[in-house]
């Protein structure tokens, strides 16, 4: 087994590569908005799988993950090939695609937070002059009451 130091190094080499190969020298226009986010090696540098992520054309189109994914798969030789000249290990490792889940829960997450902000905007509306229910601070008599009974106890004993 390899030192984790070594296996993240070579992770972050390999998804360079494949980033920079997919850029210059894969020419299969489906590419063309694939972007690679991370890529993670097993222990014994064998396997490699590289996340990727595929940015829409416009804000209101849909990326197109089933044409991204075939694409990776057909171009996973040349891909495998520039990894293995980029690296210099000995053994290559084989490469696996993943399509990321980051940006959909990111996107997931700003709509909690939208809600989070919305309802303590709808609360603090709400408590803007709201009144207490009972006194302004309804510990004061009990504290009074207590004084008084000591009070008392001190002056019978």
């Amino acid at each position: 087994m390899a030192d984790p130091a070594r296996a993240r190094k070579l992770a972050k080499r390999i998804s360079q590569i494949v980033a920079s190969a997919i850029e210059h020298d894969v020419k299969d226009p489906r590419l063309g908005s694939v972007t690679i986010t991370d890529a993670r090696v097993t222990a014994d540098l064998h396997d490699a799988t590289v996340y990727y992520t595929v940015l829409g054309e416009s804000l209101d189109a849909e990326p197109d993950f089933a044409s991204a994914a075939a694409a990776l798969e057909a171009a996973r030789g040349v891909l495998r090939t520039k990894v293995g000249q980029g690296t210099g290990v000995r053994y290559t490792p084989t490469l696996a695609f993943v399509a990321d889940s980051v940006p959909d829960d990111a996107r997931r997450i700003e709509e909690l937070l939208a809600k989070a902000r919305e309802s303590d905007a709808e609360v603090a509306r709400r408590a803007t002059g709201a009144q207490p229910a009972g006194e302004a601070d309804p510990y004061k008599a009990p504290r009074a009451d207590e004084d008084e009974e000591q009070a008392e106890e001190e002056t019978r004993g």
